[in-house]
């Protein structure tokens, strides 16, 4: 019997589609570096499916500029590596987490040099990037600014070469599958209106973030919070939903995803200036350009609040013209398509949504709250991230995560049950109409805009109360989804939207990337901990909590 609550089975209308049924060991949702680590990992020994809702080159992995931060060089040390990510943290960072994922990341990078992935190098040695909030040079990068790209292809070959695990590309996961309040599966819907039954003896979320709940962000159209959502309505512990880190150096314009002008840039040297021309970090923080995300964008909003203007301006006229083609090939070429040359031009640039702090809460094994389900990637909240997620952590964390997860899940399947039992999925066939498609669209283009004017960069309580009400004003005019992916994406934003701002309006002071200007201040005696939301299987009503103070 599959449990119901807001489930598939009563979240979806069969229609007609036809239903299709699969089995697998392990079954991988999401196609970035995270799910390629879980699902090649995992094929070594068990029977494995991956699907993901575009193809391997459209996750936010494949996207990345920024590199991979670890301890490689010999002057740096993992200890280091920790206290950067703890001071980043703004005092939430789990220190177990980070240990783990600092003492094992260089093992990790080691594995994808092995697997064929080429780190950018001179005279044989890796050449070691800095970028904010880091105390020294310890970020690897591939193809100059196209790290994302070089690592998720190495990854996909392994699984594709191979044949040894079971690809579904262009395939959406609608909802994952209950029996007696254990994970079994997940349902999907295909190109052609086909929904398929995997029945797992696991699921590992590795969904990616959920940029696209704002209106300006630098990810991917498809990072819709999908894992979030589903885990969220299958009962899992969602924490500190609150936390979206917001870029400081998108390319500033109209498009949706925006070009990310990487941070890498300041790393090597370039300036942050106002209108006027004043380097205004200068004398804002000791690492100036290169302080923590946070702190960057806190002042660059500052400026932007003080000047009555959209954004501020990335200088790099002063680098060497050819490194910067050579070094940012990626950046380089996107500003060349907008119009602008980084050697010549100052460039405009303004905070974007960029990387989910909060996600489904998972210990560092990937093990989430619901069993037979884990989580890895940016889907999860391991707490190596604290309130502010230190540069290049974030294919670290994909890598370190997925790779643990692959070890927990020998563990737990080598004493789970053989099989999951075929389930009957009880799914209704009512002729269900869903939303008509321009509905949906305004319906997305509602939750960019309000989630930007009312829970961006600075947040405050009568912004969050009319964010809550315009969302659930949307919520409630909406008939239940037909079998369309638009659709689904929709009710997907909406949830993590709604959790953000309640998260948001209930954590009352500043602390990284969580802005209040109503408690302007950071509150280590009543808000150093986590915040903690699950979905009530009686009412399907959110609960809001929080977790212990940290000592």
């Amino acid at each position: 019997m599959i449990d119901h609550g807001q489930s598939a089975a009563s979240f979806i209308s069969l229609r007609g589609a036809d239903l299709r049924y699969s089995s697998y060991d392990v079954l991988v949702v999401g196609g970035g570096i995270a799910g390629l680590t879980a699902a090649s990992g995992a094929a070594h020994r068990w029977n494995v499916g991956l699907i993901t809702k575009g193809t391997l080159d459209q996750t936010t992995t494949f996207l990345a500029q920024g590199g991979i931060a670890a301890a490689m060089s010999p002057h740096d040390s993992p200890e280091l590596h920790l206290n950067d990510t703890l001071e980043a943290g703004a005092g939430l960072c789990d220190d177990e987490a980070v240990r783990v994922l600092v003492e094992e990341g260089p093992a990790r990078l080691l594995e994808l040099e092995r697997l064929g992935t080429r780190f950018d190098k001179r005279d044989g040695k890796l050449i070691l990037g800095k970028e904010g909030a880091h105390s020294m040079a310890r970020v690897v990068h591939a193809g100059g600014d196209a790290t994302g790209s070089v690592v998720a292809s190495a990854l996909a070959e392994v699984i594709t070469v191979g044949g040894r695990v079971e690809l579904h590309e262009n395939e959406f996961v609608v909802d994952l599958l209950m029996d007696a309040g254990r994970c079994v599966g997940a349902l999907s819907l295909g190109e052609q209106g086909e929904l398929t039954v995997s029945l797992a003896r696991s699921v590992v979320l590795a969904c990616g973030g959920a940029g696209q709940v704002f209106a300006h962000t630098t990810n991917p159209l498809m990072a819709t919070g999908d894992g979030h959502a589903m885990a969220y309505r299958a009962g899992a512990v969602m924490r500190d939903m609150e936390f979206m880190q917001f870029h400081p150096t998108a390319f500033y314009g109209a498009e949706n995803p925006t070009l990310l002008v990487t941070e890498a840039l300041r790393g090597e040297g370039a300036y942050l200036r106002d209108d006027s021309g004043e380097r205004f970090m200068v004398g804002s923080h000791p690492r100036e350009e290169l302080a923590p995300r946070d702190v960057v964008v806190r002042h660059i909003r500052r400026i932007l609040d003080r000047d009555k203007t959209g954004h501020v301006w990335l200088d790099a006229r002063h680098l060497d013209a050819q490194f910067l083609q050579e070094r940012f090939p990626t950046v380089y070429s996107g500003l060349k398509k907008r119009g602008y040359d980084l050697c010549e031009e100052l460039i405009p640039v303004a905070p974007a949504s960029h990387y989910f702090i909060g996600g489904v809460l998972t210990d560092t094994w990937g093990r989430t709250s619901v069993p037979g389900l884990y989580a890895c990637g940016e889907t999860a909240s391991t707490g190596i991230h604290g309130a502010n997620r230190l540069a290049s952590n974030s294919l670290l964390e994909g890598l370190v995560f997925g790779e643990r997860t692959v070890r927990e899940l020998n563990r737990y399947l080598a004493v789970a049950d053989p099989a999951v039992r075929k389930v009957k999925l009880d799914l209704a066939d009512e002729p269900r109409e869903g939303n008509d498609p321009t509905v949906v669209t305004e319906g997305r283009v509602t939750v960019g805009e309000t989630m930007s004017d009312l829970c961006g960069v600075v947040r405050n309580r009568d912004d969050l109360e009319k964010a809550r009400q315009t969302l659930d004003v949307l919520q409630a005019s909406l008939a239940a989804p037909g079998l369309n992916v638009a659709e689904l994406e929709l009710f997907n934003l909406l949830t993590v939207a709604q959790h953000m701002v309640v998260a948001a309006a209930r954590r009352e002071e500043s602390r990284g990337v969580h802005l209040r200007s109503d408690f302007p201040e950071r509150d280590d005696v009543d808000w150093r901990r986590h915040s903690l939301i699950h979905r009530d299987p009686m009412t399907d009503e959110v609960v809001v909590g929080t977790g212990a103070p940290k000592g």
